[in-house]
């Protein structure tokens, strides 16, 4: 979950879900790296060997896009994008590109524009999480909880992806509606990561630094938004020190704010604007 103002975060969620209209234009800062399309003969994303889990490694370029038309050409090995708007397809085109791709769930909210967002019994709807149709869920009903996900992170398998990244991952910290205990998030996140484990999927924690001590054995690489801007990048390390990447993104400080500093700790950074369209600006 992002830190922005409600105000701002209404904006971006608005953004989200327009995500089949028109792709964001690039400013004058930086255009997207642009590389290869899948139909110019790239070699494939290599397979994971049967039992083993894709892990990408410390410093691993990304990109991250959740609106706007997919823009297939950045040159980059990981692509984050949103698991429901996704098609099969497009996750083939970016692997026969050679990229990796990873599934973008809410894990941690409700979301009325989803498709399955009825499955959602109405009592486990809590307090909204600062984003437009978004509300935070009771992470402490396990059974209800991985009913509902089993079948998301199934279709992030089904559809080809290497990982996924959960989303809303801080209920405990938040003003979500529910009494939920730093135990509790922590046995809903070690579910989450179980799910994703079962189906082969890599899985990322997203956020949540005071609990990285205990789970970065339990997650193949970390999501962080905005650790520079609140200077918590150093609690980060525990996931580059076992090997596993940090995918990192900065909203309102520039590049050169942040990227002397992420290149020593080997995080993968980048600067996006909030709406997280196809525009990025990397270390």
């Amino acid at each position: 979950m992002k830190r922005f103002t409600t105000g701002l975060a209404v904006i971006a969620a608005g953004a989200l879900l327009v995500l089949t209209g028109c792709s964001s234009e690039p400013d004058d800062e930086e255009t997207p790296e642009p590389g290869p399309t899948p139909s110019a003969g790239l070699t494939p994303a290599p397979s994971t060997p049967p039992g083993q889990r894709w892990q990408p490694q410390p410093g691993t370029a990304w990109q991250w896009q959740l609106s706007g038309k997919l823009d297939s050409s950045v040159d980059v090995p990981v692509y984050d994008i949103d698991g429901f708007l996704t098609s099969k397809e497009e996750v083939d085109g970016l692997k026969k590109a050679g990229r990796r791709t990873i599934c973008y769930i809410s894990t941690g909210a409700w979301e009325d524009f989803r498709p399955d967002s009825g499955d959602f019994p109405k009592d486990m709807l809590g307090e909204g999480n600062g984003w437009k149709g978004e509300r935070w869920i009771d992470v402490r009903r396990l059974a209800d909880v991985e009913r509902l996900m089993a079948k998301r992170f199934d279709m992030c398998r089904d559809k080809g992806f290497d990982a996924v990244e959960p989303d809303n991952m801080d209920a405990y910290r938040n003003d979500s509606g529910f009494p939920v205990s730093a135990e509790d998030q922590l046995k809903f996140n070690r579910m989450i990561a179980k799910l994703a484990h079962d189906r082969g999927l890599a899985v990322g924690l997203k956020n949540d630094l005071d609990q990285i001590p205990q789970l970065v054995g339990d997650y193949d690489f970390a999501v962080n938004e905005q650790c520079a801007q609140y200077r918590e990048c150093d609690e980060l390390t525990p996931f580059i020190r076992a090997g596993k990447a940090v995918f990192h993104v900065e909203y309102e400080l520039s590049t050169d704010k942040f990227c002397a500093r992420s290149k020593e700790l080997k995080l993968s950074s980048l600067e996006k604007k909030l709406e997280l369209g196809p525009w990025r600006k990397s270390c």
